[in-house]
């Protein structure tokens, strides 16, 4: 009876949840999930001496963590599936209530798009660009498609053939190599580009500015957390060492910032540019 009664405990330890064992005091680990500008590679190469960096000013662990393009890291954010994030202008009047993401720090110089096309390209001026492929990263990309489709629609009455590319890097690759006409990017991606990829590409047109893609983290994070993770970024872009990092990003000068800076991207109406 006895070896029947160790048998059946011994059984039973196996049917538990796994990590129910686990130290209820252990310290959490937090999400931080970037948006993919870049090829994964080169993401993690800028990202990960950040939160390594983040790591050590506040005392807290996190992990770095991406999706491949920018379309499913949209639809992962307003799934509230990380605990931080740094995420398209766009998404922060429609995040902030539901799934719960609040702003947290942003880069002081605005964001704005461009439409590049290669240095050699006959197409000269916008008006050039009607009936023509454009490559973008993402429908809901702000600067690189949102914003700078609807301006070469509502100023110059250019419609376009947007071909999804996934990535800012990817975009410039199809202008390079000829696979679209054109491309729409931001032009804090084109300044983290190789010479060569800068070199073979030229600027027809910048868009309008809005406020620069924010840190947010979720409502579920304890508000002293978000708030250690703020103050941190802050220090981080005070000292030469941590400016060296964010100007990778590239974030120049990290100030405070909060859902209402984004409403006026609310106020522009892209929605309609969504799926065009």
């Amino acid at each position: 009876m006895k070896n029947l009664l160790l048998g059946f405990l011994s059984s039973l330890c196996f049917m538990l949840p796994y990590g129910a064992a686990a130290d209820p005091s252990a310290e959490p680990t937090y999400s931080f999930s970037v948006a993919p500008q870049f090829e994964r590679r080169k993401l993690f190469t800028i990202w990960q001496p950040i939160v390594n960096d983040l790591q050590r000013r506040t005392g807290l662990r996190f992990e770095l963590v991406t999706s491949l393009s920018v379309g499913e890291y949209d639809s992962d954010v307003r799934n509230g599936r990380y605990d931080f994030i740094y995420v398209n202008p766009h998404m922060v009047p429609l995040i902030d209530k539901q799934p719960g993401y609040q702003p947290l720090i942003r880069d002081a110089a605005p964001l704005y798009g461009i439409l590049v096309v290669r240095k050699d390209s006959s197409l000269q001026r916008v008006a050039d660009l009607h009936d023509k492929t454009l490559a973008v990263p993402s429908m809901s990309a702000l600067g690189a498609s949102l914003l700078l489709r609807a301006e070469l629609d509502r100023d110059f009455g250019v419609k376009t053939h947007p071909i999804i590319a996934k990535t800012h890097s990817s975009v410039f690759l199809h202008v390079i190599n000829g696979l679209t006409d054109a491309g729409g990017s931001v032009q804090k991606a084109l300044a983290e580009q190789d010479d060569r990829v800068r070199d073979s590409l030229k600027v027809l047109h910048r868009t309008r500015e809005v406020p620069s893609h924010p840190i947010a983290g979720h409502q579920r994070v304890p508000a002293k957390v978000r708030e250690q993770v703020r103050q941190a970024f802050l220090e981080m872009s005070a000292d030469p060492q941590g400016r060296m990092l964010l100007a990778e990003v590239p974030m120049r000068e990290a100030v405070t910032t909060r859902a209402e800076d984004y409403q006026v991207i609310k106020a522009l109406k892209l929605e309609s540019y969504l799926e065009q």
